[in-house]
């Protein structure tokens, strides 16, 4: 799925893709922003993404739900 944070002052936002449920991510970043802690994210490249959860801005989670691609309905 997709994930895309704004961080503050900066212009172009943060987006990977992650193998993670979305609830986990959400959790994460729950959990991060109430400690004031960084939040701490891997994409599906074993990449980290460590943004402080102070400076935060938005977090976009997106849709888990794979959608076909393929010529299926052509006769």
């Amino acid at each position: 799925m997709e994930i895309e944070l704004g961080v503050q002052n900066v212009t172009r936002p943060v987006t990977f893709n992650s193998d993670e449920p979305a609830e986990q991510i959400e959790h994460t970043i729950e959990q991060a922003l109430e400690a004031h802690k960084p939040i701490v994210l891997m994409d599906n490249k074993s990449r980290r993404f460590i943004v402080p959860a102070d400076a935060l801005g938005y977090a976009i989670i997106g849709s888990e739900t794979r959608h076909a691609v393929g010529f299926g309905a052509l006769s």
